[in-house]
């Protein structure tokens, strides 16, 4: 399963969200971090931040196609 963590009127988010789009990214579940104390602290400045829950792993923005293709198959 994959997250985006994300904040409300975040062009950098709409960027990243356009981007899983055009790369073909099955389904992701998108979190919006405003108003969690915890997850403000955790992903406050570093959104949008695309993470996989089955392994943990982070991928940060900016990334590109080739970041992200190289996240998805685990490089």
């Amino acid at each position: 399963m994959l997250t985006l963590y994300q904040r409300d009127d975040c062009k950098l988010c709409d960027e990243a969200i356009a981007l899983l789009a055009r790369v073909g990214v099955p389904d992701f579940e998108s979190v919006w971090i405003d108003g969690d104390a915890e997850l403000e602290a955790r992903y406050g400045l570093r959104v949008p931040v695309l993470r996989d829950e089955a392994s943990g792993r982070e991928l940060g923005w900016p990334f590109d196609a080739v970041a992200l293709q190289a996240f998805l198959h685990g490089v």
